[in-house]
């Protein structure tokens, strides 16, 4: 049920439960701020609520953010004029939870609750009271008739342009679905499949139906997996057998390759620009008993002699938008030409940092061609002597080679088996 977790409250009688309350807040922030959800959950009323309700607030506006074309048709026909945010966010979490089976009751009195609350919208309790008194009884019927919420046009034109309307439309059946949770294992994947009750996928992942709390998982404390999209993890896996080989991780963060490319025997370098995303890394290497070097800094300023370089790309993330949903929202498509401007001088510093002959994984979790083809043929242009090395593992699917000899994933692949990450992968190899 949608509302699980958020029904009890704390606060006493007739006030909203404090995780529909934290909910509506982390909405203000990213539907009126601009804030990507990551960023709202450092702050605010989130950070005092206990972890049950922290999960319940982020699993409740996560479910609208990836709902909200959803949301706002349900409402657009009983408003005759479009509230102030607030009472929109209060009605648009009422709408998910009525329709996706949240309990009437407990619902609608605290979206009452918390417009009632507020002295600059307590006039329009009525109207709200009114509005999801009529959705508990129309909504779920209506909400399953409705098609996938669509892209923001700043990102839905571009991606029909590249891919064509059929493909988008798909790719936004698959946002709207969300995402299963992805797990790499350091060895026994077969074994780890049985004990977890996940599907061993064509590429070594394994695939959770049921998510739960990922750290009460088997294996989990003794660091034997780490959670990883299964198409994130195929960038590792393109460079072949690294045992031995100086490997340079460029843009390690969250860590998942680095972890992979240590577990494969390979001497790591993990490069990021963040303390604290390093000291994640850090953290999960402790954990999973792996060795990398730890190094924070810019990837424009590293230095050193490798063998191979993993490079995950600064990048627009449009590929993780079925896991992110608060993306398209949070973000207009500002600053992706900047972006396309670093990953070009990061490709040029990571060839400069390979010995001759030395591989070098380009990957962004993009879905825009500006952020992957075009970075690859541009790349080609620029160096004399560079290759697209051939990509010959056995799992690769057809349908995901691209004209330049990479892969472009997108997140209407798979949909048998519950979709994958965007992404865009080469393996490019410096001349001896």
């Amino acid at each position: 049920m949608a509302g699980k977790g958020a029904e009890k409250s704390s606060n006493g009688a007739g006030a909203a439960s404090p995780a529909r309350a934290a909910a509506v807040a982390l909405l203000g922030q990213v539907l009126g701020q601009g804030r990507l959800l990551s960023e709202a959950m450092q702050g605010g009323p989130f950070v005092k609520l206990d972890p049950a309700e922290r999960a319940a607030a982020q699993r409740l506006a996560t479910g609208v953010l990836r709902n909200l074309g959803r949301c706002d048709q349900m409402l657009k026909s009983r408003l005759r004029k479009a509230p102030p945010l607030f009472v929109r966010n209060v009605l648009r979490l009422g709408t998910f939870e009525l329709c996706t089976g949240g309990a009437a009751h407990g619902v609608v009195n605290d979206c009452v609750s918390l417009i009632s609350a507020d002295r600059k919208t307590k006039t329009m309790s009525g109207l709200v009271n009114a509005i999801l008194r009529r959705l508990s009884e129309e909504g779920p019927e209506q909400w399953a008739k409705l098609r996938a919420p669509r892209l923001p046009r700043w990102l839905r034109e571009p991606l029909a342009t590249a891919w064509g309307g059929k493909a988008v439309s798909a790719m936004e059946i698959a946002h709207a679905a969300g995402a299963p949770l992805d797990i790499t294992v350091t060895s026994d994947a077969e074994g780890w499949a049985g004990k977890l009750g996940a599907e061993l996928l064509p590429t070594g992942s394994l695939r959770l139906a049921e998510q739960g709390q990922v750290s009460a998982l088997p294996g989990f404390d003794e660091g034997a997996w780490w959670v990883q999209d299964a198409a994130a993890a195929m960038p590792a896996k393109l460079l072949g057998d690294v045992a031995g080989l100086s490997v340079l991780d460029m843009c390690a963060a969250p860590g998942g390759k680095t972890m992979q490319l240590a577990a494969a025997g390979a001497k790591v370098t993990a490069l990021d620009l963040s303390e604290s995303r390093m000291a994640r890394i850090t953290e999960n290497l402790l954990r999973t008993g792996l060795k990398a070097e730890t190094v924070v800094g810019d990837a424009l300023e590293a230095e050193g002699d490798y063998d191979a370089i993993l490079l995950d790309a600064p990048c627009s993330a449009t590929g993780t938008i079925r896991r992110h949903p608060d993306l398209p929202h949070a973000k207009g498509g500002e600053g992706i030409s900047e972006l396309i401007g670093l990953q070009a001088a990061m490709i040029d510093h990571a060839l400069g940092l390979l010995k001759p002959g030395g591989r070098l994984v380009f990957c962004t979790c993009s879905l825009l061609p500006d952020e992957g083809e075009c970075q690859v043929d541009e790349a080609l242009a620029r160096h004399d002597g560079l290759t697209v090395l051939p990509l010959e593992a056995e799992w690769i699917e057809p349908k995901w080679r691209s004209e330049e000899g990479g892969l472009r994933l997108r997140p209407d692949f798979w949909p048998e088996r519950g979709g994958m990450d965007g992404f865009y992968v080469a393996v490019l190899q410096k001349p001896e």
